[in-house]
Protein backbone atom coordinates (compact mmCIF):
# COMPACT_ATOMS: atom_id res chain seq x y z
CA UNK A 1 0.00 0.00 0.00
CA UNK A 2 1.26 3.89 -0.85
CA UNK A 3 1.60 6.21 1.75
CA UNK A 4 1.81 9.67 1.50
CA UNK A 5 3.74 12.39 3.78
CA UNK A 6 1.17 15.13 4.21
CA UNK A 7 1.23 18.48 6.33
CA UNK A 8 -2.03 19.42 8.10
CA UNK A 9 -3.13 22.26 10.80
CA UNK A 10 -4.92 20.32 13.31
CA UNK A 11 -6.48 22.57 16.15
CA UNK A 12 -4.11 25.09 15.31
CA UNK A 13 -0.53 22.70 15.65
CA UNK A 14 0.87 22.30 12.30
CA UNK A 15 1.01 18.40 11.76
CA UNK A 16 3.04 16.40 9.35
CA UNK A 17 2.59 12.76 9.13
CA UNK A 18 2.97 9.58 6.60
CA UNK A 19 -0.63 8.53 5.92
CA UNK A 20 -1.90 5.02 3.87
CA UNK A 21 -3.15 6.50 0.99
CA UNK A 22 -6.88 4.60 2.54
CA UNK A 23 -6.58 6.00 5.92
CA UNK A 24 -9.67 8.79 6.97
CA UNK A 25 -9.12 11.46 8.75
CA UNK A 26 -11.40 10.05 11.06
CA UNK A 27 -8.30 7.03 11.69
CA UNK A 28 -5.76 9.75 11.27
CA UNK A 29 -7.23 12.09 14.07
CA UNK A 30 -8.00 8.94 16.38
CA UNK A 31 -4.95 6.64 15.41
CA UNK A 32 -1.90 9.10 14.88
CA UNK A 33 -3.14 12.22 16.34
CA UNK A 34 -4.61 10.43 19.31
CA UNK A 35 -7.52 13.04 19.25
CA UNK A 36 -10.32 10.73 20.20
CA UNK A 37 -13.18 13.03 21.02
CA UNK A 38 -14.20 12.78 16.96
CA UNK A 39 -16.35 9.69 17.63
CA UNK A 40 -16.27 6.41 15.21
CA UNK A 41 -19.46 5.45 15.15
CA UNK A 42 -21.15 4.29 11.21
CA UNK A 43 -18.48 4.81 9.10
CA UNK A 44 -20.80 5.87 6.28
CA UNK A 45 -21.21 9.38 6.61
CA UNK A 46 -24.98 8.62 8.32
CA UNK A 47 -24.56 9.81 12.19
CA UNK A 48 -22.27 12.56 12.15
CA UNK A 49 -20.45 11.29 15.34
CA UNK A 50 -17.01 12.20 13.63
CA UNK A 51 -17.76 15.51 12.26
CA UNK A 52 -14.76 17.36 12.71
CA UNK A 53 -14.38 20.97 11.15
CA UNK A 54 -12.13 21.37 7.58
CA UNK A 55 -11.60 24.89 6.12
CA UNK A 56 -14.37 25.85 8.15
CA UNK A 57 -16.77 23.82 7.19
CA UNK A 58 -18.50 20.67 8.61
CA UNK A 59 -17.77 17.13 6.80
CA UNK A 60 -17.71 13.65 8.12
CA UNK A 61 -14.19 12.75 8.65
CA UNK A 62 -14.98 9.20 8.09
CA UNK A 63 -15.87 9.66 4.31
CA UNK A 64 -12.58 12.22 3.85
CA UNK A 65 -9.50 10.73 3.13
CA UNK A 66 -6.30 12.05 5.01
CA UNK A 67 -4.81 12.96 2.07
CA UNK A 68 -7.49 15.32 1.16
CA UNK A 69 -6.58 17.29 4.73
CA UNK A 70 -2.97 17.94 3.39
CA UNK A 71 -2.58 21.72 3.49
CA UNK A 72 -6.08 22.10 4.85
CA UNK A 73 -6.87 23.49 8.50
CA UNK A 74 -9.00 21.07 10.42
CA UNK A 75 -10.85 21.61 14.01
CA UNK A 76 -11.83 18.85 15.92
CA UNK A 77 -14.13 19.13 19.29
CA UNK A 78 -10.60 19.13 21.29
CA UNK A 79 -10.08 22.22 19.49
CA UNK A 80 -12.95 24.43 20.80
CA UNK A 81 -11.97 25.07 24.74
CA UNK A 82 -9.05 27.63 24.72
CA UNK A 83 -6.53 27.86 27.31
CA UNK A 84 -8.46 25.46 29.06
CA UNK A 85 -11.53 26.86 29.39
CA UNK A 86 -14.46 25.32 27.47
CA UNK A 87 -16.05 27.21 24.46
CA UNK A 88 -19.27 29.18 25.31
CA UNK A 89 -21.38 26.41 23.29
CA UNK A 90 -19.81 23.49 25.16
CA UNK A 91 -20.86 25.33 28.57
CA UNK A 92 -24.48 25.64 27.20
CA UNK A 93 -24.41 22.15 26.60
CA UNK A 94 -23.35 21.65 30.21
CA UNK A 95 -25.65 24.10 31.20
CA UNK A 96 -28.34 22.83 29.37
CA UNK A 97 -28.00 18.76 30.11
CA UNK A 98 -27.70 18.50 26.20
CA UNK A 99 -25.61 15.48 27.07
CA UNK A 100 -26.75 12.33 27.84
CA UNK A 101 -24.47 9.65 26.68
CA UNK A 102 -22.56 11.86 25.42
CA UNK A 103 -21.51 10.08 22.41
CA UNK A 104 -22.66 12.53 19.24
CA UNK A 105 -22.17 15.64 21.44
CA UNK A 106 -18.85 15.90 19.59
CA UNK A 107 -20.33 16.11 16.20
CA UNK A 108 -23.36 18.30 17.53
CA UNK A 109 -20.46 20.85 18.86
CA UNK A 110 -19.06 20.75 15.48
CA UNK A 111 -21.64 21.41 13.01
CA UNK A 112 -23.23 24.12 15.71
CA UNK A 113 -19.87 25.55 15.76
CA UNK A 114 -20.22 26.18 11.94
CA UNK A 115 -23.51 27.64 12.07
CA UNK A 116 -22.64 30.11 14.52
CA UNK A 117 -19.67 31.04 12.99
CA UNK A 118 -22.06 31.46 9.74
CA UNK A 119 -24.44 32.76 11.51
CA UNK A 120 -24.37 33.90 15.03
CA UNK A 121 -28.20 34.69 15.38
CA UNK A 122 -29.84 31.20 13.81
CA UNK A 123 -33.25 30.80 14.45
CA UNK A 124 -34.40 27.08 15.69
CA UNK A 125 -35.42 25.91 12.28
CA UNK A 126 -31.98 26.78 10.78
CA UNK A 127 -30.19 25.25 14.32
CA UNK A 128 -32.57 22.19 13.39
CA UNK A 129 -31.34 22.44 9.35
CA UNK A 130 -28.15 22.44 10.74
CA UNK A 131 -28.13 19.21 12.83
CA UNK A 132 -29.66 17.18 10.44
CA UNK A 133 -26.64 15.00 9.20
CA UNK A 134 -26.29 14.80 13.30
CA UNK A 135 -28.20 11.75 15.11
CA UNK A 136 -28.78 11.39 18.71
CA UNK A 137 -30.24 8.39 20.03
CA UNK A 138 -30.80 10.26 23.58
CA UNK A 139 -31.67 13.30 23.90
CA UNK A 140 -34.74 13.86 21.72
CA UNK A 141 -32.53 16.94 20.48
CA UNK A 142 -34.55 19.33 22.32
CA UNK A 143 -31.91 20.46 24.99
CA UNK A 144 -29.47 20.61 22.16
CA UNK A 145 -31.22 23.17 20.08
CA UNK A 146 -31.97 25.00 23.22
CA UNK A 147 -28.24 24.89 24.36
CA UNK A 148 -27.33 26.53 20.73
CA UNK A 149 -30.42 28.87 21.07
CA UNK A 150 -28.90 30.28 24.02
CA UNK A 151 -25.44 31.11 22.38
CA UNK A 152 -27.21 32.15 19.89
CA UNK A 153 -29.01 35.47 21.62
CA UNK A 154 -26.01 35.85 23.74
CA UNK A 155 -24.75 36.88 20.14
CA UNK A 156 -22.79 33.44 19.06
CA UNK A 157 -19.78 31.28 20.29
Amino acid sequence: MSTHTISVRVNGAEERLEVPSNMTLLHMLRERLALTGTKNGCEAGECGACTVLLDGEPVNSCMVLAVEADRRDVVTVEGLAVGGRLSPLQEAFAEHNAVQCGFCTPGMLMSATALLRRNPQPDEPEIRAALVGNLCRCTGYARIVQAIQAVADKGGG
